[in-house]
């Protein structure tokens, strides 16, 4: 029986072909056939919103070329991915296809040839509650985007556009900048006391207490009280505890957790991080042993993992290890409430498949990706680690000076994998700090006393890592939206990034203050998080989708005519600049791009000039002094894919360039910068070809 196997793309396609018989032949719709029309809003408003698609420009040859393969096939097999995305392409193509199988749906939660070749044998409907969960989710976005749009270009200027979850991203953006604006530094002093024992060794001790009660040093003064207050004390140990503290490892990955640690230790934008499991997902040729798919399905906020897959990583470990780095039963993780139960984590589709054994096959970002999510889910199964961890109070007069130490008495899964935070306080945890032998009641000196200013900090600016933690915290979105979103907000102008933190634009903060005061609920938190429950519940067939976008348009019809008939408009104004127009002679204006601010002439679109904002990094360049060039300074521009990297102000002139920050020193064997690659590591010189140089 001749069988039809349609999928998204041709390198899942591909994959798949090599899985089954001459029986069946494998197409590819290249994503969705079918969408609402781009040129009007193609929602029914007056019968129940009904969507009025149409076949998307450009996807009539494919359709053609699938209709001719089904009129051959004897089975139609429709393999879209599994979830509520994969489901409705399914759904339009059924109907573009006119396929009347009752069970054509299949899924592929990974691409091996054990799971394809039994799926092809459990063919089911499609899922209706699915589809309606997809649809009610474009519906909403095209009746928010497409009538807020004009709303903007009357209000703001024309080519403006508003998303329904974009927009309360950038809020969260704006919001944050505006609390640092607004925070006023405080104070705060810290005293360590440096001390040692009759055997001369060392130890820090950080003041804590007074007479039982916490204690907090607002200024210098506080501080030289208790500089003053244990001048002439004794020193004695108060208190020795120990104590033997466990770590356990994280889950395996979902979406969210892959994007956040692939931003933190790969670098990596969320957008390029699905775009490289996507490849991971479809399959990879590695070489004679054919083509796999390599990981499990990404976009998934499920940390299930099958039995089987627990089994492999646990004789993986078993012998690879040893006993000890095994728990005696396998770990479970529990997943959040309304996750996706049918999908398992994102995983290895086998563990065998090492990433050093498959190296060679994969590019470097593919193998970087692949690697932290093969150590993390084996990580996952592995025993917890150990630490002794030892606290010793040290008593002057009327205060309390604490030192703390561990130990990593067993790595346990941090042998194979430690998980990445955007802080630094895990690393300094996890380092061994050993305390000298102590004991109640001992006696120890004084060496010296430091007492410190500090200031309290505002709030960081959102990572890429951060906001996609925060965006799933607060409900907002969902797995396959959080890189779009990025995407979309950056690509607008409403924020950018800079030292891979997001801040907003002018013109971000003032569409987000437009909308706020005329959709208060559209830009609240909890209402996106409410319809995102609701979406969910479609999709558990507990709700209609309808029904959902009717409570939703009515309200918000109300809020848009008002927002027409009293908004003023708002004049946005280009910052200008010092800096004169080489071609024209006009001052420069500051413009945002999608990778940071930049400086343009206002005669566009006659004049086109644009310049890079040098920020210069307090070094003068050597190689402009050693050419008589005296006027050369070092400063930070931006590639055109957005990674910054260091050159001379006297560009084209001098032709130096460095991805490292250099530093003043030079390289006394070639007369280079030195640049620091990493921070608290020495500089090296940035000359490859030099004996000193970091080649």
């Amino acid at each position: 029986m001749a069988t039809l196997i349609i999928v998204e793309s041709p390198a899942k396609a591909q994959t798949i072909k090599g899985f089954l018989g001459r029986s069946y032949t494998v197409k590819a719709s290249l994503g969705h056939v079918r969408d609402l029309p781009r040129s009007k809003l193609g929602i029914d408003l007056e019968n129940n919103f009904e969507p009025r698609y149409i076949t998307i420009r450009g996807k009539g040859p494919v359709l053609q070329e699938l209709r001719t393969a089904a009129k051959k096939a004897d089975r139609i097999l429709l393999a879209t991915d599994p979830d509520r995305e994969g489901e409705a392409i399914a759904w339009h193509l059924a109907a573009a296809l006119g396929i009347r199988e009752e069970n054509c749906r299949i899924d592929f939660h990974e691409i091996t040839k054990s799971q394809v070749q039994q799926s092809v044998k459990e063919p089911r409907p499609i899922a209706q509650s699915l589809v309606d969960a997809q649809q009610a989710r474009r519906v909403l976005d095209r009746l928010v985007g497409y009538q807020l749009s004009p709303l903007l270009w009357a209000k703001v200027k024309p080519g403006l556009s508003a998303g329904r979850v974009q927009s309360v991203a950038v809020k969260l953006i704006v919001d944050r900048e505006r609390a640092i604006e607004a925070f006023v530094p405080e104070e705060y002093w810290s005293i360590t006391a440096l001390l040692h024992t009759a055997e001369q060794e060392e130890f820090e001790a950080k003041l804590v207490s007074k007479a039982g009660k916490k204690i907090e040093l607002a200024n210098e003064a506080a501080a030289r009280q208790v500089e003053e207050d244990v001048k002439d004390a004794e020193w004695v140990i108060a208190r020795v505890k120990t104590s033997k503290r466990t770590r356990n490892p994280a889950a395996p990955f979902t979406t969210s957790t892959m994007q956040q640690e692939a931003a933190r230790k790969l670098g990596f934008s969320a957008k390029k991080t699905m775009r490289i499991a996507q490849q991971l997902y479809e399959g990879l040729s590695l070489g004679k042993e054919g083509t796999h798919g390599l990981i499990t399905y990404m976009r998934t906020d499920a940390t299930r993992v099958s039995p089987e897959a627990v089994a492999e990583a646990r004789d993986y470990i078993n012998e690879t290890h040893g006993a000890a780095y095994l728990p005696k039963k396998p770990r479970q993780y529990a997943s959040k409430k309304g996750s996706q139960q049918a999908h398992e984590a994102i995983r290895p589709t086998s563990v065998q498949r090492t990433p050093a054994e498959i190296k060679q096959f994969l590019s470097r970002d593919q193998f970087r990706l692949y690697k932290l999510i093969w150590d993390r889910f084996v990580a996952s199964q592995m025993s917890s680690a150990l630490f002794d961890a030892t606290s010793v109070d040290v008593q002057a007069n009327d205060y309390i000076f604490r030192a703390t130490g561990s130990r990593l008495k067993f790595p346990g899964f941090l042998k194979l994998y430690q998980e990445g935070t955007d802080e630094s306080s895990l690393q300094n945890e996890l380092e061994d700090r050993l305390l000298p032998a102590l004991e109640a009641q001992e006696a120890v000196d004084l060496r010296k006393l430091d007492l410190q200013q500090h200031f309290t900090q505002p709030p960081p600016r959102f990572s890429e890592a951060s906001l996609v933690k925060t965006l799933e915290e607060e409900g907002i979105g969902r797995p396959s939206t959080y890189a779009p979103i990025i995407d979309t907000i950056l690509g607008r102008g409403y924020v950018y990034l800079e030292e891979k933190r997001f801040r907003p634009t002018e013109l971000g903060a003032i569409v987000v203050d437009l909308l706020a005061e005329s959709f208060p609920k559209l830009l609240d938190v909890g209402f996106t998080a409410t319809l995102e429950g609701q979406l969910d519940q479609i999709e558990e067939g507990e709700l209609s989708w309808q029904t959902v976008i009717h409570d939703f348009y009515g309200p918000f019809a109300e809020e848009l005519e008002k927002a027409h008939e009293e908004l003023e408009r708002i004049a946005v104004e280009d910052e200008v600049s010092d800096v004169i127009c080489g071609k024209c002679g006009r001052n420069m204006v500051y413009k945002n791009g999608r990778f940071g601010r930049f400086l343009a002439c206002p005669g566009y679109p006659e004049c086109k000039n644009t310049k890079p904002i040098l920020d210069e990094i307090g070094v003068d360049c050597a190689i402009c002094k050693r050419e008589g060039r005296a006027d050369g300074k070092l400063v930070r521009r931006r590639s055109r894919r957005g990674r910054f990297f260091y050159g001379c102000s006297n560009y084209p002139e001098c032709t130096f360039t460095s991805w490292q920050r250099p530093v003043e020193e030079v390289c006394p064997h070639c007369g280079n910068h030195l640049a620091v690659r990493k921070e608290g590591s020495p500089p090296v010189c940035v000359n490859k070809e030099c004996p000193g140089g970091e080649g």
